[in-house]
């Protein structure tokens, strides 16, 4: 479903073990906002709802809330260190259009749901 590249996944586990609590995951989700419809959410949690997928990436437990899942199919996550800094990248396959930052993007569904005219 989700595909995390090596790097990232190493930078994730880094990023882990400097939290407190050792029963942490790295919980990846999709919300309503952003400039072009939805906007990605990556963080870690501790609790696991009844609707959420699991899945063990490098060694990495990773879990997708249901609502989420059908945006984040086929999602490639990477990290790029630019040498000022870095971030985690998303390419993702379902996004038709996605703002400059590449932190919100629209689906097929949703374009077509824009495309259609006003009744008043």
């Amino acid at each position: 479903m989700i595909t995390i590249s090596e790097t990232a996944s190493d930078k994730i586990k880094e990023m882990l073990q400097a939290e407190e609590a050792s029963n942490l995951f790295l919980r990846i989700g999709v919300k309503s906002g952003g400039c072009s419809g939805f906007s990605y959410g990556m963080g870690f949690d501790d609790t696991e709802k009844e609707d959420d997928t699991t899945m063990e990436i490098h060694g990495l437990k990773v879990v997708v809330d249901g609502d989420s899942a059908k945006y984040l199919y086929g999602v490639e996550i990477d990290f790029q260190d630019t040498g000022i800094g870095g971030g985690f990248t998303i390419q993702n396959p379902n996004a038709v259009a996605s703002c400059g930052c590449g932190q919100s993007f629209r689906t097929k569904e949703e374009d077509a749901v824009l495309a259609q005219p006003c009744e008043d």
